[in-house]
C-alpha cells in the first residue's frame, strides 16, 4: 500500500515544497475517547502556536490553487485556533489530533480498509464525487477544477489538500486499519516531521500495544 501512495507531478509544481509522511497502522483497537486522549487533547493546547510559520505556508499554498484559506482553513489553522476547546472524538482521532497542534502540522487519517485503490494527492477535474452529510442525509459533492485532492478511484477522500475529510474513508471507533498523512511544506524542518510521525506512533501504540507500523516519506529535500 505505501509503496503505491503518490503525489501527482500538477502538486509537485505547485509546491515542490511539499513532502508528507505516510504511516499505516494496522491492528488498531479503537473505542470512544477516555481520559488518556483527552490529556493528551489538553497537553497539546498548552503548547499550540497558532502563529507558526509552517500555518502561514499553508494558507499561501491554498491561496496558490485558488482557495480563500480565511474562508476553508488548512486543518492545522482550524485545529490551532481552537486547540482550548477541542472535541473528544475517539482514541485514535484524538491521538492525531494531539499531535497535528503540538508540532503545527496537518495530519490526516483515515480508515485503510474503507480506501478503493491507493491514495494519490492531485489536482481535481471537478466531476469527482466527494460524500458529505449534509442537512444530516447524505449528498455528494464535487471540487473545484485545478483544487488539490487526495483521492481514490472510488473519488475523493479530502477535498482542498487537508481542508475536509469525506465520510466513507473517516476513522470511527471501528477502525482496524488506519492510514495517517503528515503533510509539511518549507521552513518546516524534515526531523521535526520525523518526531511528529515518532508521537503518533507512540500514541498509536499506547492505544493499541500490538499495532503494526509502517511509514514511507514522499517528497522533502
Amino acid at each position: 500500500m505505501l509503496e503505491r501512495i503518490v503525489v501527482d507531478e500538477a502538486v509537485r509544481e505547485l509546491r515542490p515544497d511539499f513532502a508528507v509522511l505516510v504511516m499505516t497502522a494496522e491492528g488498531l483497537g479503537n473505542g470512544p475517547s477516555d481520559e488518556v486522549g483527552e490529556g493528551w487533547l489538553a497537553e497539546a493546547a498548552q503548547a499550540a502556536d497558532a502563529g507558526d510559520p509552517h500555518v502561514e505556508a499553508w494558507r499561501e499554498a491554498y491561496r496558490a490553487f485558488g482557495a480563500k484559506p480565511q474562508r476553508t482553513r488548512p486543518s492545522v489553522d482550524a485545529l490551532l485556533r481552537r486547540a482550548d476547546a477541542l472535541p473528544s472524538i475517539n482514541r485514535v482521532v484524538d491521538a492525531y489530533n494531539a499531535v497535528s497542534v503540538e508540532y503545527a502540522l496537518p495530519i490526516g487519517g483515515e480508515d485503510l480498509d474503507a480506501y478503493q485503490g491507493p491514495a494519490r494527492l492531485v489536482r481535481a477535474t471537478g466531476d469527482e464525487p466527494f460524500d458529505v452529510i449534509a442537512g444530516g442525509e447524505p449528498a455528494v459533492e464535487h471540487p473545484t477544477p485545478g483544487e488539490v485532492v487526495w483521492r481514490d478511484d472510488q473519488g475523493v477522500t479530502c477535498r482542498r489538500w487537508n481542508w475536509r475529510q469525506c465520510v466513507r474513508t473517516r476513522l470511527t471507533e471501528d477502525t482496524k486499519n488506519g492510514l495517517f498523512l503528515l503533510e509539511r511544506l518549507e521552513p518546516y524542518p524534515l526531523d521535526r516531521l520525523a518526531e511528529a510521525g515518532d508521537r503518533l506512533a507512540e500514541r498509536l501504540r499506547a492505544i493499541s500495544p500490538g499495532v503494526r507500523i509502517q511509514t514511507r516519506l514522499i517528497g522533502g529535500r
